[in-house]
């Protein structure tokens, strides 16, 4: 099943709303120059696509298991099962070009089925891409270049098994997505309280194979943190991890499992850990004079022993971006708007120059309110000015709708990319620094490097960064490279995570032995072989091929 529009983000018919046009391609021209519309291909049908190369008698085996309709083969399904949504991925498929397609889709309906697949597929040498959501923007789900390929597409896996409301824990099959899993959750009073900005399409196994991290997790946790155990098929067998909340016997197994993207198996079922759904949502804004004091005060806050469900701050030039894309403030947030300016600029401070902060609290209305008169004390220390609640309310409102626009901007032929990291917070305003001089050399001056800390703990903090420069025509695709090879470069060499939520995928897998050493690898390699020996499971993601099991 397509989840998305095969050339962009999210639904058909759906696209970034900006309320003043004029005031956001001011800004873009004069910071980037004149944009040259550039939409994509027509159709999938005019994509350069080879024929499937899966024997008949595959097919056929295949389809003993999930039935005739559930084995897809045809030029355009196996084109939009084939890329996920990088830039590099969005680039090469508006353009018609699909150069690695997968040979065939199965689509299972029970964990038996998934096992079924995986076996024939170990025996036939075949490679196996399990497929959530796509939504993938590391290069997760694209195939090598060479060997049969099956792309599994989890979507008939997609039930809430069972919700235990003593336990406060739900079994869930591991296709369903995000919006599904919320609405069925929150119907028994619950939340899993995890919203990537992926979340409308994204599956559970997704998160779980990424080691994914949603906007709330400073409060609810990072995937990792919510499943108490789950179910993985391999090539030859199925693990189930213990189901309890805690133990003592071993390596934790489910912590093997999270992150493996693929590489060992694919995750059919989890158990989750679930949290009351909150009375109150209080989120409200407050600007820096600079983005090194605002997180000097992020740290505080979570060193002070607060839970809040997210502290987002935005560097300075992220903090010009978003003013220039929204509309003016009205009403009584125009009125705390307007106050904050005044106050700001007799300390000399313009509110496009500042760094933004919103601060949410989520639960009980009386622990929301304790924490927020804490979290005040702590902000007194800093020259936070207060930007009222209408900030929170309007992020909350479009938290989903960022990939939108990126899908605009490429039409008007602009590179528009992110990335992301995490580092203690004594490098953190040295990490920012140096990847973001990194893009800017490798973009040049008619580029836009803006970030924001999206997650915090008590020892450091994530960086996200988002870049824009005008497209080098023809050369799309090496001009990225560049500027990922030049930003992951200065992560890995200034101490930064090389991958904070968005995983390795193929397109971070040049740099996992200079992160985590050669003995890391080895260890990553070892884990693999011992369930998937054939060496078919996700080939080329986590793990170089000559790392992984011997194909024969």
């Amino acid at each position: 099943m397509q989840r998305s529009k095969w050339w962009g983000w999210g639904d058909d018919g759906k696209s970034y709303h900006i309320p003043d046009p004029e005031r956001f391609w001011d800004y873009v021209r004069a910071r980037l120059g004149p944009t040259v519309f550039h939409p994509p291909v027509a159709s999938l049908e005019r994509c350069e696509v080879r024929r499937s190369r899966l024997p008949l008698s595959l097919v056929a085996a295949l389809s003993n298991i999930v039935g005739n309709s559930a084995v897809l083969t045809s030029k355009t399904e196996r084109a939009g099962y084939s890329l996920g949504k990088s830039y590099r991925d969005l680039v090469r498929i508006r353009a018609g070009r699909v150069p690695n397609p997968t040979d065939a889709i199965v689509q299972p309906r029970t964990s038996e089925d998934v096992r079924a697949v995986l076996d024939i597929a170990a025996r036939e040498r075949v490679s196996v891409i399990p497929f959530g959501g796509g939504t993938s923007v590391v290069g997760g789900v694209e195939p090598e270049s060479d060997g049969l390929v099956l792309t599994v597409d989890m979507g008939g896996l997609s039930a809430v098994v069972k919700i235990d409301p003593v336990s406060a824990t739900a079994v869930v099959e591991a296709g369903i997505t995000g919006p599904d899993l919320e609405r069925q959750l929150n119907e028994a009073g619950f939340t899993l309280g995890h919203f990537p900005q992926s979340f409308e399409f994204s599956t559970l196994g997704g998160w779980l194979a990424t080691r994914s991290s949603g906007q709330n997790a400073t409060l609810y946790g990072r995937i990792e943190d919510r499943v108490e155990a789950l179910r993985l098929a391999y090539p030859g067998g199925n693990l189930a991890t213990p189901d309890v909340p805690a133990a003592a016997a071993g390596p934790d197994l489910v912590q093997f499992v999270c992150g493996s993207e693929g590489s060992l198996g694919i995750i059919t079922e989890a158990k989750m850990r679930l949290a009351r759904l909150p009375k109150v949502r209080d989120y409200r804004g407050y600007a820096f004079e600079s983005f090194g004091e605002g997180v000097g005060a992020a740290r505080e806050l979570m060193q002070y022993g607060l839970h809040p469900a997210m502290i987002r701050l935005s560097d300075e030039p992220e903090t010009e971006s978003t003013l220039a894309m929204r509309p003016p403030p009205t009403g009584i947030s125009g009125v705390v708007e307007s106050a904050g300016r005044w106050y700001m600029a007799r300390r000399g401070i313009r509110l496009e120059a500042a760094a933004i902060m919103i601060v949410g609290f989520e639960g009980e209305k009386v622990s929301v309110d304790h924490q927020w008169n804490e979290a005040k004390r702590v902000l007194k220390g800093y020259t936070a000015f207060s930007l009222g609640s209408g900030v929170g309310r309007a992020w909350q409102a479009s938290r989903f709708e960022a990939p939108y626009l990126r899908d605009l901007l490429l039409d008007h032929g602009i590179l528009v990319d992110t990335l992301e990291t995490s580092t203690t917070w004594d490098n953190y305003v040295a990490l920012h620094a140096a990847v973001r001089d990194a893009l800017h050399g490798a973009l040049g001056e008619r580029s836009v490097i803006m970030a924001h800390l999206s997650h915090s703990y008590s020892d450091g903090g994530s960086i996200y960064y988002t870049f824009l420069a005008p497209q080098e025509r023809g050369r799309e695709v090496e001009q990225w490279e560049r500027a990922k090879v030049a930003a992951t470069n200065a992560i890995v060499q200034h101490g930064g995570a090389l991958s904070h939520h968005h995983g390795i995928g193929s397109e971070h897998l040049p740099w996992m032995e200079s992160y985590i050493g050669s003995e890391g690898m080895h260890v990553l390699a070892s884990l693999k072989a011992s369930l998937d020996p054939a060496g078919v499971m996700n080939p080329g993601k986590l793990l170089p091929r000559s790392q992984g099991a011997s194909r024969g």
